[in-house]
């Protein structure tokens, strides 16, 4: 079947925002969401909505909410999935010597090839921290199966991609902002290294049309774009990609979505 793929970080878990959250949704329809800072949907309650935005049952076979370890605050930032393709496994990985809010490794029924999803939303603080979480993606996968079979990695990567055009003076910029998180001057280590591996950046390779940014950011008077969300896929699934683009949400979230479509295998 063809399949669309959406990643889309909900902001402090949608809060009073869920109504466009659910909106945006249920106009987009994608066959597999993936969702960063669930926080508070422990109930089931939220995920449900999303379910049913998406005219899906709200069982374990098509929706799961990923529990992210506790930041010191106590709080956690959740990841979910929801996908119109059975779940036929779905394992955590939050181990706080590796992740810093949650990967969640997804084994999806098409009833072909296997196709694997890594749902991931990396640390938000420091790059290095960043680099642990890419290098601990790359050693759940053995490298002559990634080239064989379907793999999809979508989230909130908290990264940036050097493909991307950042003008020549992001660094002057990024330091009079007091943004430190992406390091001074900025470093590309994290996608990077997942492009080493071998994933491929579905924007990157088929834009649908030249928007490219999914967090603006306006710190002590400088504006700055970013993308820190990230469709990529493994050379044998990025075969079948159609487009990929990005979504404004308005204000339903301080990121925008971003898509991306294949065709039928």
């Amino acid at each position: 079947m063809p399949l669309k793929v959406m990643t889309l970080n909900t902001l402090m878990g949608g809060e009073e925002r869920m109504p466009l959250l659910l909106a945006l949704i249920a106009r987009e329809r994608p066959d597999v969401l993936v969702l960063q800072e669930c926080l508070g949907w422990e109930d089931g309650e939220r995920l449900r909505q999303v379910a049913a935005a998406l005219n899906l049952p709200a069982t374990d076979a098509h929706v799961r909410l990923g529990i992210a370890r506790p930041r010191p605050s106590g709080s956690r930032y959740h990841v979910a999935v929801a996908s119109r393709l059975p779940l036929r496994s779905v394992r955590a990985h939050a181990n706080a010597h590796f992740i810093g809010h949650c990967l969640l490794e997804c084994e999806l029924e098409t009833g072909a090839e296997p196709l694997t999803l890594f749902a991931a939303h990396f640390d938000s603080h420091h790059e290095s921290l960043r680099f642990v979480e890419a290098r601990y993606l790359s050693s759940l996968i053995e490298p002559t199966v990634f080239g064989e079979r379907a793999f999809i990695l979508a989230g909130d990567l908290n990264s940036l991609s050097r493909a991307d055009p950042y003008p020549v003076d992001l660094a002057d910029r990024v330091r009079r902002a007091r943004v430190d998180k992406y390091g001074h001057p900025p470093r590309f280590d994290v996608i990077d290294d997942l492009e080493g591996f071998g994933w491929l950046d579905t924007l990157r390779l088929k834009p649908a049309d030249s928007q490219w940014v999914t967090a603006r950011r306006q710190r002590e008077g400088e504006v700055i774009d970013f993308r820190t969300d990230f469709v990529f896929a493994s050379p044998r699934l990025a075969w079948r990609l159609l487009a990929a683009q990005v979504v404004d949400v308005g204000t339903a979230s301080d990121h925008h979505a971003v898509t991306a479509r294949f065709s039928d295998a």
